[in-house]
């Protein structure tokens, strides 16, 4: 009986075990407490290629031409109006005391992406990356700084187009947006939060996207790839690493995230864009000159088409490119330059992005007719794009909105430091000025100027004055030293 019970427990035993290494899989724990089974397994040989699908060489061909942008921005707050004789009103100064206090203008920054397309420095983003930025500053993947110059945007398309000056630089493959199809993987690449360059994967969700109110032309690439606040301007590419659009936009959904669902401009129509801006320093858009609406299901059916498809004119202007042609309200046009048009917004961006005196031929529906038509398209009146008129790249020789004073023995031993420094104390700091936004404060005595030490304001100047522009100040705030670069 007892070697019997001893038998059961055994048995139990190793029932457990089996069905503990059922559960939780553990082939190498059976080998170990049954050595009758002999299991062979093959290691990864670590010479061997990769043995999953990865986009690492997509991305290390892209990543080089996707920068960092820097921008500051003066801001001008509106002041509060007092109406006359408010100010001594007890119950006024109950809420708001003595008076109020002038706003004074002040800087904020903004970070967002960019995308090198020249040797010589030219970069692509959004233009609300760098929309009236007062200070732009370019930083490579290989962590090089410049500063940038504003050299054309586009606020109907969300373009921008950059310069900083440099050679050399490392230029990304430009791709065709054309010929990726829903489903291809992408890449989305810029610096998402001021994170750091980062890389995210999604696929293509939909493509010829309109209707979204973003911007006032719309033709953009869907993808799942995270897009998040920082992205705007970065690269999408493809998986052989060619830019095929610029991150612009995402739908949040109240978090300010990614969901998801993000937006770029196609790299087709921004690189008419950005050519016309270098060209030119602007934009010109084409019209027909006629209002267009969509073909409902409702209006396929009372107008006998084939489907909803289509763009329905409901208004042709007097004297209009199409009016000269012979189009009319109530025609449905379906294709142009044998393009088939889906809806009416695809008709508008293609449209807009033909130069003026091309002609575009149109299959147009009539009363229940296909005819065809030859419309002669213009120049949209006052549609150019802004050129920047400043370059915020170009800093001044002055630091500009800082005041200085000699430093004596008695001052510097307020201040926390040395009575034998010497140097030049800052008793004012603009807020707005490029110095406030280096770091400089009221109190901060400069030694230094470019390397060079200075120990009053006469020489503070002259060393200012042979700085070029860029200045490197050692600065001793209450005995500690620092360098700031304004």
């Amino acid at each position: 009986m007892k070697s019997f019970e001893a038998w059961k427990a055994a048995k139990r035993t190793r029932v457990a075990v089996l069905c503990a290494l059922l559960i939780g899989g553990g082939l190498a724990v059976a080998h170990a407490e049954f050595p009758s089974a002999h299991i062979n397994l093959k290691l990864a040989d670590a010479n061997e290629g990769p043995s999953r699908v990865t986009m690492a060489p997509a991305a290390k061909r892209a990543m080089p031409a996707v920068v960092k942008i820097a921008v500051s921005k003066l801001v001008k707050p509106a002041n509060m109006e007092v109406p006359d004789g408010t100010e001594n009103n007890p119950m006024f100064r109950q809420f708001f005391g003595h008076g109020i206090e002038p706003q004074r203008p002040h800087r904020e920054g903004g970070l967002g992406s960019g995308v090198i397309v020249s040797q010589d420095g030219y970069i692509l983003t959004n233009n609300h990356v760098v929309d009236d930025a007062t200070d732009v500053t370019v930083t490579l993947a290989d962590r090089r700084e410049f500063k940038g110059r504003v050299i054309g945007k586009d606020a109907k398309i969300d373009l921008a187009v950059v310069k900083i000056d440099a050679a050399n630089l490392p230029v990304i493959a430009i791709g065709n947006n054309a010929k990726m199809e829903i489903g291809d993987c992408v890449l989305a690449i810029g610096n998402p939060y001021g994170v750091g360059q980062t890389v995210t994967m999604g696929i293509i969700s939909a493509t010829g996207r309109t209707g979204l109110g973003i911007e006032e032309y719309e033709d953009f690439i869907q993808t799942d790839a995270a897009i998040n606040p920082g992205n705007s301007g970065g690269a999408l590419v493809n998986d052989r690493g060619e830019l095929i659009g610029i991150n612009t936009a995402i739908l949040a959904g109240g978090s300010g995230g990614n969901q998801g669902i993000g937006f770029a401009v196609p790299v087709n129509l921004a690189r008419q864009v950005m050519d016309q801006i270098v060209t030119t320093g602007h934009v010109v858009r084409s019209y027909l000159g006629v209002s267009v609406q969509a073909v409902t299901p409702a209006i396929a059916k009372a107008m006998k088409l084939n489907g909803p498809e289509g763009a329905l004119v409901s208004q042709v202007s007097p004297e209009g490119p199409a009016q000269k042609a012979g189009l009319q309200s109530g025609d449905v046009i379906t294709e142009i330059n044998g393009n088939p048009i889906a809806e009416s917004n695809q008709l508008r961006m293609t449209v807009s992005m033909m130069q003026p005196g091309q002609d575009a031929n149109l299959k147009v529906v009539r009363d229940g007719q296909t005819r065809q038509f030859t419309v002669k398209v213009e120049a949209m009146p006052g549609e150019k794009v802004e050129r920047a008129s400043a370059e915020p790249g170009q800093s001044d020789k002055t630091l500009q909105g800082v005041e200085v004073d000699n430093l004596d023995a008695q001052t510097a031993r307020q201040l926390g430091i040395s009575p034998s420094t010497k140097g030049v104390v800052v008793t004012n700091v603009d807020p707005s000025s490029p110095a406030a936004a280096a770091g400089l404060h009221e109190g901060d005595v400069i030694q230094e100027v470019n390397r060079r030490p200075v120990t009053n304001s006469q020489e503070f100047a002259q060393a200012l004055k042979k700085s070029g522009g860029d200045s490197l100040l050692l600065v001793n705030r209450k005995g500690n030293k620092l360098f700031l670069a304004v």
